[in-house]
């Protein structure tokens, strides 16, 4: 009785469990199948509803929060963080960029101020494209001005200049994957992976998008014949194969591709195999309809030409990476590299179309991280005897520095307790979520509330 009581209490996490775990071993097909049982016993009591409901009651109280900071009564009086989009990356960095900028303002209780005049992708700024971050304050001016020292003297500056997080000394305690405290006991029992959903609320009121870009959005949604089901993939290869990221040819994103079809399958009518292919390579759609005859591949080949480095920086590109990152996060699943920012905005995105889409994907390389962020870790929750020299063991509680998931049933990490690097089994840990002071704006919520 204990044991289905802690089930019936902790289903849904045990759910986004056994999906990893069902990506990882050869027993996929099998444990989809029960994890088609989970999911229909997880929504015959009605948990299904209150997801929903409380999915979009924490956004819309976050959303609020945001805004009200972002609109103050008076800007002149208003205390500001200056941010400057022009960090020299590419359009996924600098809008992490930005959030981490927005995160920090958040914490501060500071107007964000972005700076994007001559902006490398948009020269006339952000508000060309997305909506402004504020509709009241966009005048940086102040009585006092000064550069991010992290402290205490910094509250008597009503303008605070940061930098890029690479150069940022002292840390504040506000960056991920840290969760507020407030929020955290909804968060956790809401969502798989609550750091990437409070990530995506700040990724959420940023990419708003101006008249022309809804509209540019809704006819190529049209013209590519977009519609469910389908699988998103990204293959990111130019700049970062050899760099960042590994080699990875379409076979290998197909066998995720393929596994998921038949999962879907087994919870209804798939009509039609279909994929959203995004990619910087102009050769890729060719080839992939060439192999996947049974495949439809929907695809813009003018997005992936505006996509190469020669091509990157221009409107036309901006226009072409929205539009790929709108209609992967569109998609019921994500295959691609965590090594690519592209993808993990869309992942992000994704997590604000659902109640928890935080399984909603397979990546060839990296975790989800968002890049300057303070350390993650997991915590052991069950004992692992290193068998092999590149294990490492593991007791209850101990703290594990995460530095991959190998997926195939292996992590690799530091054991923080002992100060020994190796592999440990994915499935003997849990993610440590870190949660922080963060203000609670009570006037926003109470405005919320009326």
């Amino acid at each position: 009785c204990v044991s289905l009581y802690s089930f019936f209490n902790n289903k849904d996490k045990i759910i986004t469990k056994i999906f990893i775990f069902a990506q990882q071993t050869t027993f996929s097909l099998l444990l989809e199948t029960i994890m088609t049982d989970l999911q229909d016993l997880s929504q015959a009591d009605g948990a299904g509803d209150w997801r929903e409901k409380e999915a979009r009651d924490l956004s819309s109280l976050v959303q609020n929060r945001i805004s009200f900071l972002q609109n103050p009564q008076d800007c002149s009086k208003a205390r500001k963080l200056v941010c400057n989009i022009n960090k020299g990356c590419g359009y996924g960095c600098q809008l992490h960029h930005v959030v981490y900028c927005f995160m920090i303002a958040y914490g501060t209780q500071r107007v964000l101020i972005l700076e994007s005049h001559n902006w490398r992708y948009a020269p006339k700024g952000w508000e060309t494209v997305f909506r402004p971050v504020s509709d009241t304050c966009t005048d940086r001016s102040g009585a006092t001005t000064g550069h991010w020292s992290g402290e205490a003297h910094d509250r008597d500056v009503q303008v605070v200049e940061l930098p890029i997080v690479d150069s940022l000394h002292p840390r504040p305690p506000y960056l991920p994957l840290a969760i507020p405290e407030d929020l955290a006991p909804r968060l956790q029992r809401l969502h798989g992976d609550p750091s990437v959903w409070w990530v995506s609320q700040f990724v959420k009121y940023l990419v708003r998008p101006q008249a022309w870009l809804e509209k540019e959005i809704q006819e190529t949604c049209v013209k590519l014949g977009f519609k469910h089901p389908i699988i998103g993939v990204h293959v990111r290869r130019t700049d970062k194969v050899g760099t960042e990221a590994a080699f990875h040819p379409i076979e290998e994103y197909m066998v995720h591709v393929e596994e998921q079809f038949q999962y879907m399958a087994q919870r209804g009518h798939v009509d039609k195999k279909r994929v959203y292919l995004a990619t910087d390579d102009p050769s890729l759609l060719q080839e992939a309809k060439i192999k996947y005859t049974d495949y439809e591949f929907i695809s813009d080949n003018s997005i992936s030409w505006s996509a190469s480095l020669h091509n990157r920086y221009t409107e036309n590109s901006l226009r072409g990476v929205i539009l790929d990152i709108h209609f992967l996060s569109q998609t019921d699943f994500l295959v691609c590299t965590f090594s690519s920012q592209v993808c993990r905005v869309a992942y992000e995105i994704m997590q604000t179309l659902h109640p928890d889409a935080s399984a909603f994907f397979r990546s060839l390389d990296d975790i989800y991280y968002f890049g300057g962020q303070n350390a993650h870790n997991q915590i052991a929750i069950y004992p692992h005897q290193a068998r092999k020299a590149e294990d490492i063991p593991l007791e209850p509680g101990d703290v594990i520095g995460v530095a991959g998931n190998h997926w195939d049933g292996y992590s690799k990490g530091v054991n923080r307790k002992l100060g020994r690097t190796g592999l440990y089994p994915s499935y003997k840990v849990k993610e440590k979520v870190e949660t922080v002071k963060y203000p609670t704006y009570p006037e926003a919520d109470k405005l919320l509330s009326l």
